[in-house]
């Protein structure tokens, strides 16, 4: 068995002698560690370091012996290596040439106040960047889309037609489920404070107006989000794992055009039809509560409904989802081309485009709400 590895002094005459024995390998490094840090190092003094006793070494233990001599010479200390065997002398050559890494930083360097509004600049500075990443690639996006506009021959209508079917016909059934809960909440939860005041009539004046001018096409959204806009994700991220990115640029042709304009148009395409759709369900949804709950007959209810709301009622929402559908695709695939070469990227990529197209599809949101409120729609 070999040694402990060890590090003990010895004077001789104007010289201190650092003697290493033992094997000084990746098992024992974390104690060699320990003992390395704790040894007092001289200052300004000739110092050698005799390895003539090390047995055994490894890639571990040449780095602390080299370590250990970056930190005496710069502590003003004359540092020599001494008795290396040639077997020995490679390697350390080799470690050498790859430089003595310094200590990171520690992540929170700061406490207290002046700690949290650090943490906050870091923050603000990282969340500025990624919104300059996302400026550039719908300039880049929209770069495209106008060469597209004049050449339409190079759009890649099955792509698209593949897109309208993924995003839309295969997103019905999950659309119209919830925005029939959703109008069945809103309508019970409507019914059961009106009915304090007699005022139940105009739980269909609540349900429309909620429905059609906002969690019609809100909702709408947030599906698509976690459904299409993390699928995006994942679909082109993994194929830049797959380094098919690389492979398309190679044989001349454009990701962007090929991958991006697709999906996009494919979406907008299609979200305006399912906030029409989802605006149908959530309606009926609220209508069968308000008969089951209230009494409401579906006749009144219709004649109620048409009292109630107007065009703009309808079309407000309708007139979001095409920007809603262009946050979704853009973020969505923006995170697909970030992704790095591996599994866990394409995840935390996925993970990073939801959330951050629910953002910016609620920030929108409440941009719209402003602008119909000053123009008074």
């Amino acid at each position: 068995m070999a040694a402990a590895a060890t590090l003990f002094a010895s004077e001789e005459p104007g010289t201190l002698v650092l003697r290493a024995a033992g094997a000084w390998l990746l098992a024992s490094a974390a104690e060699l560690d320990e003992r390395l840090r704790a040894f007092e190092l001289p200052r300004g003094r000739e110092v050698r370091l005799d390895l003539s006793e090390i047995d055994h070494l490894d890639t571990a233990g040449a780095w602390l012996v080299l370590r250990t001599e970056h930190a005496l010479a710069a502590r003003g200390n004359a540092v020599a290596l001494a008795n290396v065997r040639p077997s020995f002398e490679r390697l350390l050559a080799q470690v050498r040439a790859s430089g003595v890494p310094e200590p990171m930083p520690h992540p929170r360097p700061h406490h207290g106040f002046v700690g949290f509004v650090a943490r906050i600049g870091e923050v603000l500075l990282a969340q500025l960047a990624r919104g300059y990443e996302i400026l550039g690639f719908l300039g880049l996006v929209a770069a495209k889309a106008a060469v597209l506009a004049r050449y339409p021959r190079r759009l890649r209508l099955i792509a698209t037609l593949v897109q309208v079917e993924q995003t839309g016909l295969d997103a019905v059934p999950i659309v119209g489920l919830l925005a029939v809960l959703i109008g069945v909440v809103i309508a019970y939860q409507g019914a059961d404070q009106l009915r304090r005041f007699g005022a139940e009539i105009y739980n269909v004046n609540l349900l429309a107006v909620s429905i059609l001018r906002e969690l019609g096409v809100l909702v709408t959204a947030i599906i698509v989000a976690g459904r299409s806009g993390s699928a995006f994700t994942a679909q082109i991220g993994t194929m830049q794992v797959n380094e098919e990115i690389d492979a398309l640029r190679t044989i001349g042709l454009d990701p962007v055009e090929l991958l991006v304009l697709p999906r996009l148009l494919g979406l907008m395409l299609t979200l305006p039809l399912l906030v029409f759709y989802a605006d149908f369900m959530g309606l009926l949804g609220g209508c069968l509560m308000s008969w089951a709950t209230l009494g409401i007959s579906i006749p009144t209810f219709g004649r109620q409904l048409q009292s109630a709301v107007t065009a703009w009622t309808l079309w407000i929402g309708i007139i979001k989802a095409p920007f809603f559908a262009a946050i979704i695709a853009l973020i969505g695939c923006h995170e697909g081309f970030s992704v790095r070469r591996s599994a866990e990227s394409v995840g935390r990529r996925t993970t990073r485009s939801v959330v951050e197209a629910i953002f910016f599809v609620i920030l929108t949101d409440s941009a719209f709400s402003i602008l119909f409120s000053l123009l008074g729609i």
